[in-house]
């Protein structure tokens, strides 16, 4: 019997900490997309004010800082997926996984 309780109760922590770290890791996520969010619209603001009073004589150049700030977030989500998916957390691993495949089609479209 003293097993079994045992058992019972390492169960229980094993999934007190796939969601503690399930918590952490959508924690460090958004903060991630927080930070390249605030990057991207800091630079939308500055590109706004220096174009100002300047006539357009051709296209503007490519910004790729979107496909590039966005692309490092769906690299680092699909390598924290891998990582979940090796050591044996199937359901944060899977989480990353769809959140890997929403910023690989975010940036897909920001693409220009």
């Amino acid at each position: 019997m003293p097993e079994r309780t045992e058992k019972t109760l390492s169960e229980g922590e094993d999934l007190l900490t796939s969601g503690c770290l399930l918590l952490l890791v959508l924690v460090a996520d958004a903060a991630a997309v927080l930070v390249v969010s605030i990057v991207l619209v800091a630079r939308g603001w500055s590109r706004r004010g220096t174009a100002s009073g300047q006539t357009v004589t051709s296209a503007p150049p490519v910004d790729w800082a979107p496909v590039l700030g966005f692309g490092a977030l769906t690299l680092v989500a699909a390598v924290t997926a891998v990582l979940l998916l090796r050591i044996g957390h199937q359901i944060i691993g899977t989480v990353q996984v769809t959140l890997f495949l929403l910023l690989a089609a975010y940036t897909l479209g920001s693409w220009p």
